[in-house]
């Protein structure tokens, strides 16, 4: 059993590395997706079970000191708030850690207050869309 508090009914994203332990760090603090969302407050961070293949990623893991053999995949990594959501503008690649990329096609999820779990969890059910609960099936819609 873990040794924090486990919310079984918070809904879960699931994030590339090294982009999710960026976002635990404080230093993502925007996520970049194709679509917009309407989830606001504390959500868990999952990171999903390979790397990220942007050549992004490997500039991001070298410029923030991260050893890619370390980063923990498949594993729920603590919880982060979500404040915001809206078109991408030029200013959000920074924080999204992606440089000068063309995000205009895109949405920016602000993120805030990250709170790594202070040892990583297994999760019950992996992911089965952009969200998912980690340690429940998904309630049926009736």
């Amino acid at each position: 059993m873990p040794t924090q508090e486990i919310d079984q009914d918070r809904i879960t994203l699931g994030v590339q590395q090294p982009w999710a332990e960026l976002i635990m760090k404080g230093i993502k603090t925007v996520e970049v997706r194709s679509s917009n969302t309407n989830q606001r407050g504390p959500i868990y961070i999952y990171s999903s079970r390979k790397l990220s293949k942007n050549p992004k990623a490997e500039i991001a893991i070298e410029e923030h000191g991260l050893i890619r053999d370390e980063l923990e995949l498949g594993k729920l990594l603590g919880s982060v708030e979500i404040v915001d959501s809206k078109p991408c503008e030029k200013k959000d690649s920074v924080a999204a850690c992606l440089g000068n990329e063309d995000l205009s096609k895109f949405f920016s999820w602000h993120l805030e207050k990250p709170k790594p779990f202070k040892k990583v969890v297994e999760v019950k059910y992996l992911p089965y869309g952009v969200w998912f609960y980690p340690f429940k099936r998904k309630n049926k819609e009736p």
